[in-house]
């Protein structure tokens, strides 16, 4: 019989998750329910996506805010100049709270006209026809007012962050500057905390090589447990959501040992060797919000071995239209179909590739369980993909 559908993606109702609960035991009973109940057939090759923030739970990996802040103590002298946040209440209001709290002074540095991920400060199109130099001047906040009015809210959520996140000020200690020009942060600040997320490696090496006194990114606060807290070692405060207004939620800890532990379960249950991966943001961008959905460090913390890599695709349309473009019909499809049954291991600057997708099939299959269990009400954290290794050849 002839195939007609390939890939396929849908999300798996799961039940609340609490501090404590075996994961592991809880997604495989998810998959068992729902094959058994909609009759579905697990091949190999077939992907099981669990949301990150499901991991974090199970394990309790939370921290309060009061850890934080003496964990900042314990690496910052009398200032902490903060490089490059986002602007989010639910990524970043409490990590600069317990900022605030040590009573240290604090500098935040915000990029301008936006941050990494597109949240705008203010419409840049003010900026046309001004003297104003976004690669080479550092704003006061009093310089921004100037330029974008006493109110400039955020298109989406109606927020002013400049004037939020003075609001977490103690004893009125934070002050504000917009600059993309480091020399000029290491000079108003030589105590650096960055708070960037795709460029940390690179911004902690830069402030170093600037001469900064201390210099520590995210990735280095919290990875350990200080009084019973969270914590994770890998990653830090990135990847971290509010969850209170004085907690937070970490990044999961131990995704890779949980992936196996999950697979392993399934080859016992199934015979079949499934992949499993943990997920958290979609690396994709909202073309009309301008919003660059990947706020955490990596898509995926956790995946199993046959995840690695990268696709290797020919573009059926451009060998349809050129080498095969005399053909119609069964002769077209026969003709193709033998062509990627062929097609070289690597394909690489071969034209046969153009425009296929150049991603790691981590963050690919990422993005598509993000899109698929959205972040609200669906209550679908885990996430079953079949058929995404397959291609027009296989039967």
């Amino acid at each position: 019989m002839q195939r007609y559908v390939g890939t396929t993606a849908m999300g798996l109702r799961a039940p609340i998750v609490k501090k404590g609960e075996d994961l592991a035991e809880i997604v495989c009973d998810v998959v068992k329910n729902t094959v058994e109940s909609n009759e579905i057939k697990l091949r190999d090759k077939d992907v099981i996506a669990v949301t990150e923030s499901l991991l974090a739970r199970s394990q309790g990996n939370y921290v309060d805010i009061s850890a934080i802040t003496k964990d900042l103590n314990n690496k910052f002298d009398k200032k902490i100049g903060i490089v490059y946040p986002i602007t989010s209440r639910n990524r970043f209001s409490m990590i600069l709270k317990a900022c605030a709290n040590t009573e240290k002074e604090i500098n935040i540095f915000l990029n301008y006209p936006s941050d990494e991920v597109g949240n705008a400060l203010f419409d840049e199109s003010i900026l046309y026809g001004s003297d104003v130099n976004i690669y080479s001047d550092t704003l006061t906040e009093e310089e921004y007012r100037k330029i974008a009015g006493d109110k400039s809210v955020h298109p989406f959520t109606g927020v002013d962050y400049v004037e939020l996140y003075k609001s977490y000020a103690v004893n009125d200690n934070i002050k504000i500057y917009l600059s993309n020009n480091p020399s000029d942060i290491v000079e108003l600040c030589d105590e650096i905390l960055v708070a960037n997320i795709h460029d940390r490696n690179y911004l902690t090496s830069l402030f170093k090589n600037l001469g900064a006194k201390t210099v520590y990114n995210l990735s280095h606060i919290m990875t350990e447990s200080i009084d019973g807290s969270g914590y994770n070692p890998d990653y830090g405060l990135y990847g971290s959501n509010l969850a209170s207004d004085h907690s937070i939620k970490l990044f999961p800890r131990d995704a890779q040992d949980f992936v196996e532990k999950v697979q392993k379960t399934l080859k016992e249950s199934y015979s079949k060797d499934i992949e499993v991966m943990v997920y958290g943001d979609g690396a994709f961008k909202d073309p009309v919000g301008k919003i660059w959905e990947l706020a955490d460090p990596v898509v995926s913390p956790g995946f199993t071995k046959g995840l690695e890599g990268t696709p290797n695709e020919i573009k059926i349309k451009y060998i349809a239209d050129t080498k095969f473009d005399a053909l119609k019909g069964e002769d077209a499809v026969k003709a193709i179909r033998e062509e990627i049954s062929q097609k070289e291991s690597n394909l690489v600057g071969n034209n046969a590739s153009l425009g296929t997708t150049p991603r790691r099939i981590t963050d690919l299959l990422g993005s598509l369980s993000d899109l698929v269990s959205g972040s609200g009400d669906k209550g679908t954290p885990i996430v079953l993909i079949q058929g995404y290794f397959d291609n027009f050849a296989d039967e």
